[in-house]
């Protein structure tokens, strides 16, 4: 069992020992992840840190606000909209692995240019131990370690060796509220890994709305107390649907739903029907260009997480 005070210690004394009188900046996304290493180098360095949230367009709704709304008092906080830049990047890409890695190098694209103006020398990145295991076993790539060549930023990364329920004590430890303690965990590709195929504004925005009214009706049912991670992919399929007295075609799209703990390995839990049914309702009631909802019952493994 991990020994949380020793390890804040040494992390912290770590970070300055390396960093010493070099400006650093945190790629922040407001996850627990992140949030845990900005508190760990806000301990650390103080304001030698500026925190860098990248809006890139492939955000769930609302995200941007509510990120910027929890950080901009807490830390030296600098929001920066890069939507255009992501998803022109992503025009015409269909293979996951080839969206991660046009994220992540697009990602360190910003990171260095907003180091430029603030004189920074590091990167802090928020990487766990189920990122790389799942890198190096060729599982998945994660965009955090698809980095290019000739990368000008020094990297550091103090929770590399934790595990989630590790990063959560850690987080609870030095004060953070449950809120972003326990924040389900979104990938870093975002909305990229949940729109399958080609990514485009017009299927950004349909798998956003769908996955607003999921995450709604989770919270009004309390469901996400015991649920690791829920969201709606949005297949790359469109099915005959009917709508009115008329015929319809649409797209399909698929609740998926787990518990876990580490994210190494999850289940789906046995599920409410009359929840789903109200689910699959009102997304194809307010969502017009969705006609059929699914849902993934399949585990991890052998199955992962995300679709893509």
């Amino acid at each position: 069992m991990m020994d949380t005070e020793k390890f804040i210690e040494e992390s912290i004394q770590n970070i300055k020992d390396e960093v010493k009188d070099e400006k650093v900046i945190i790629a922040l996304s407001g996850g627990v992840d992140s949030s845990v290493a900005s508190a760990l180098a806000s301990e650390a360095i103080g304001k030698q840190l500026e925190a860098i949230f990248v809006d890139h367009g492939l955000l769930r709704k609302d995200e941007a606000k509510e990120v910027e709304e929890t950080f901009k008092d807490k830390l030296n906080f600098k929001l920066v909209d890069a939507a255009d830049e992501f998803v022109e990047a992503l025009a015409g890409i269909t293979d996951p692995e080839k969206k991660r890695e046009i994220i992540g190098h697009k990602f360190i694209e910003v990171f260095e240019r907003e180091a430029k103006k603030s004189g920074a020398k590091y990167l802090l990145q928020g990487t766990i131990a189920p990122d790389w295991i799942e890198s190096e076993g060729n599982i998945k790539s994660h965009h955090n370690l698809t980095l290019p060549d000739g990368l000008v930023l020094e990297i550091i990364e103090p929770l590399r060796e934790l595990y989630k329920d590790e990063v959560r004590e850690v987080g609870t430890q030095l004060g953070l509220p449950d809120k972003i303690v326990h924040r389900q965990p979104f990938p870093g590709p975002g909305l990229a890994v949940r729109v399958l195929g080609e990514v485009t504004k017009e299927k950004l925005d349909i798998c956003r709305e769908a996955n607003a009214i999921l995450n709604e009706f989770v919270e009004k049912e309390e469901l996400d107390k015991d649920l690791w991670q829920y969201f709606v992919v949005l297949t790359n399929s469109k099915v005959t649907g009917v709508k009115g007295d008329q015929r319809d075609f649409g797209y399909l799209v698929v609740i998926r739903m787990v518990q876990s703990f580490d994210a190494m390995t999850a289940n789906v839990p046995d599920l409410p029907w009359e929840f789903l049914h109200n689910v699959s309702q009102e997304i194809t009631a307010k969502v017009p260009q969705i006609t059929h909802v699914s849902l993934s019952l399949s585990n991890k493994p052998p199955s992962t997480i995300e679709f893509e």
